[in-house]
């Protein structure tokens, strides 16, 4: 094995591949991650934190007829690469037969990989990052009400992926990423308190919304939270903060897993072109939006990748698909693989949302007689089986199709199934995280008080 720190990553991966071949795999193919990254924590106007790391590591899966094994390091040197080599081939050997796995044949390789943008050759230094995340914090402590702060922290961070196999796949990419976010906590121990954060995120990090809109969004957010009580138990229509909305959209995600479909653990596992909210409702998974943290030229197999409507005028139109989890269910590949270096290819959305409805959060509150804004929700009560939801929640009471009051302390409580289909979004859909919602309004769900 002839390989070395300072080997091009395609032509390092290339050596592995061939030396796997001759060593016995009958297919194989190596993905590199290197990654550098800074980041940075303050709180009080301290510095507490600054770290900066840089790493790599190599994934070799190695098939031998349907036996396969994965294997990684960090240690490129020659004989370490060969050592990797031998004991993937030995483990290959050994190892039950997977039915379902194996490469892409050359003709489903993407050949033109679309450029979307997803690296910012700039690198900020450590007192850009700190004047950020102290700007931020400053301005959430400077607003009237705010007595504490848990701290701000600012990151960047870039990536080389390259990804090569013996079928001909062969291909590089970076990515990059910043972010900012503060939390802060308002009122005092006499008359309770009350924590709060925002967050910011972007591939260039001048596309981060600005550390002083943050810090004083974290703040009112905080603020306006004092005086939350309980409420009686009773079935309203609740309304979806967007930042909350996004976790639903989440859970949709994870029921269109193909890995989960093939295993029946999916509470959709049945519905594939049937509806599953109601009519108009539109889904998209975008992985060739310019700039979006989820982007990516063609997926963890070397699939071509392609916009598609998974949710169409409520109708369930595809399952997120894998090599494996296609064999398995008997489709197409729909290219959503993702991959990293020490464990095989899974299924996974990329740049997902649910398009904006017709009308504004305010016309969606204004005729709701008593009802509940969410703005925080805890723990993890989703049932991905069943689809039973039940989670504790945060947030404000609707009267009169205005916010009335803070509330805290109730639990929500219905299933995924009905909710689709009763959901209903509002017009303010901004693209900012990956997973993106815009307002939802779900009518009769259960709140558990007093």
């Amino acid at each position: 094995m002839s390989g070395s720190q300072s080997a091009a990553p395609l032509d390092l991966l290339g050596d592995l591949v061939a030396c796997a071949r001759r060593a016995g795999a009958d297919e194989a193919d190596a993905v590199l991650i290197d990654s550098v990254s800074l980041s940075v924590g303050l709180r009080l106007g301290t510095l507490e934190r600054l770290e900066r790391s840089e790493g790599g590591d190599i994934g070799l899966r190695v098939l031998i007829g349907r036996q396969q094994a994965f294997v990684s390091s960090s240690d490129r040197s020659p004989a370490a690469l060969s050592e990797l080599v031998e004991r993937a081939v030995a483990m290959a050997r050994i190892v039950p037969e997977d039915p379902w796995c194996g490469l892409a044949t050359p003709e489903q390789l993407a050949r033109d990989l679309p450029d979307l943008d997803m690296f910012d050759p700039s690198e900020p230094d450590a007192e850009g990052l700190i004047d950020m995340a102290r700007r931020a914090e400053d301005i959430a402590r400077a607003t009237p009400g705010i007595t504490n702060s848990e701290g701000s922290d600012s990151g960047w961070g870039r990536s080389r992926v390259a990804l090569c196999a013996s079928n001909g796949l062969s291909f590089e990419y970076q990515v990059s990423h910043a972010s900012l976010s503060v939390a802060v906590l308002a009122g005092d121990g006499a008359s309770g308190m009350e924590r709060d954060y925002d967050h910011t995120g972007a591939v260039y990090l001048g596309d981060l919304r600005a550390p002083e809109e943050v810090g004083a969004e974290a703040a009112r957010r905080a603020v306006r939270r004092l005086g939350a009580r309980k409420v009686s138990s009773r079935q309203v229509p609740v309304i979806f903060d967007p930042r909350v909305a996004r976790g639903l959209l989440a859970t949709l995600a994870g029921a269109i897993n193909g890995a989960s479909v093939a295993r029946g653990t999916s509470f959709l596992k049945d519905r594939l072109g049937q509806p599953v909210f109601a009519p108009g409702i539109r889904v998209i998974d975008d992985p060739h939006r310019r700039r979006g943290l989820r982007s990516r030229p063609c997926d963890g197999e070397g699939l071509p990748t392609q916009t598609r409507a998974v949710i169409e005028d409520g109708v369930l139109t595809t399952w997120l698909l894998d090599l494996r989890s296609a064999h398995q269910l008997g489709l197409a590949p729909t290219g959503h693989a993702s991959r990293a270096t020490g464990s095989p290819p899974s299924p996974s959305a990329s740049n997902f949302y649910l398009d904006a409805g017709a009308i504004t959060p305010a016309e969606m509150i204004g005729d709701i007689t008593d009802g509940f804004y969410i703005t925080e929700l805890f723990g993890q009560g989703v049932n991905g089986v069943t689809g039973d939801y039940s989670r504790g929640a945060a947030g404000f009471w609707i009267s009169g199709g205005e916010l009335a009051f803070p509330v805290a302390e109730v639990t929500i409580a219905g299933n995924l199934k009905d909710m689709f289909r009763e959901l209903t979004p509002a017009s303010d859909l901004e693209l900012r995280h990956g997973i993106d919602c815009p307002t939802l309004r779900i009518d009769g769900l259960t709140i558990a008080g007093k």
